[in-house]
């Protein structure tokens, strides 16, 4: 029993100092963030403001609001449709199989595995020809060609699950195919909606490759932008401080608001088969 107690105390304390390594850099972000430019030293880098400055996120919100704008209308857009037909697909592949529906899955599911890199140059291309580059339409298309493996793979999961004995029951009372998904699979896709949207929503709020490759600078999100300014000669950094906990804030209030939900979305078994 002693033992026990001495393992579980070692276990909290080694998991408070991971936690405090992990919170270091967030430390370091916030209150550089709040410190004059003439206090950014690295003698003083580890010491508190002396006292609290705005001007950082002041300017930064000036600077930066239009790229948060394009930042949540990407996001947002994406998400929502990538989730809607990812639920299409999940659908049709768990409930209505057609021959080689064994071949096709795999195959959708193998788009997650196929780097960013190795598809930009001829995507670029695609993009111009098609009348697509250099605007937010365009890199939505992207994000939600990209995300319908992870999307069809979390649906086709749990719809699964879902017994088959309530769409017989449904195609008896005369729901047809998008009656059944209206009416019955809809509302019980609570669960795999909140665990997609909050993936999709993350990852693409923090995805910079396509980004900064596809978008002309009228267009670009807030990580792009947060790295033209960095990557200046005379950095001001609780400029790029500050902007960069205005961009983490999105995420970070959704996961603390959403993260017991998230969890219960993949326990309901949006991660199963």
């Amino acid at each position: 029993m002693k033992s026990k107690g001495v393992l579980g105390i070692s276990a909290q304390v080694l998991a408070i100092l991971l936690a405090i390594v992990y919170l270091i850099p967030i430390y370091m972000t916030i209150i550089t963030s709040l410190k004059t430019p003439g206090e950014i030293n690295l003698i003083s880098a580890w010491a508190l403001p002396s006292s609290i400055n705005w001007e950082g996120y002041i300017v930064a919100w000036e600077r930066f609001a239009p790229n948060l704008r394009n930042s949540f209308v990407l996001a947002v857009g994406a998400t929502l449709i990538s989730a809607m037909m990812g639920s299409l697909n999940g659908y049709v592949l768990s409930k209505y199989p057609f021959p080689g529906a064994k071949v096709v899955m795999p195959l959708i599911v193998f788009g997650m595995f196929i780097p960013y890199q190795s598809v930009l140059v001829p995507l670029f291309r695609f993009m111009q020809k098609a009348g697509l580059y250099g605007g937010l339409p365009g890199l939505i298309l992207v994000h939600v060609v990209y995300g319908l493996p992870i999307t069809t793979l979390l649906f086709r999961s749990f719809y699964q699950e879902i017994p088959n004995e309530l769409l017989d029951a449904s195609s008896i009372d005369g729901a047809g195919f998008f009656g059944i998904f209206r009416y019955l699979i809809l509302p019980l896709s609570g669960p795999p909606f909140l665990v997609v949207c909050i993936w999709q929503f993350t990852q693409i709020w923090n995805e910079f490759l396509f980004a900064v490759t596809l978008t002309r600078p009228s267009s670009q999100p807030i990580t792009v932008a947060l790295a033209n300014l960095a990557g200046g000669q005379a950095v001001s950094w609780n400029l790029p401080m500050a902007g960069s906990v205005l961009a983490a804030l999105p995420t970070t209030i959704i996961y603390i608001l959403l993260g017991r939900y998230f969890v219960r979305g993949l326990l309901a078994g949006a991660l199963k088969g």
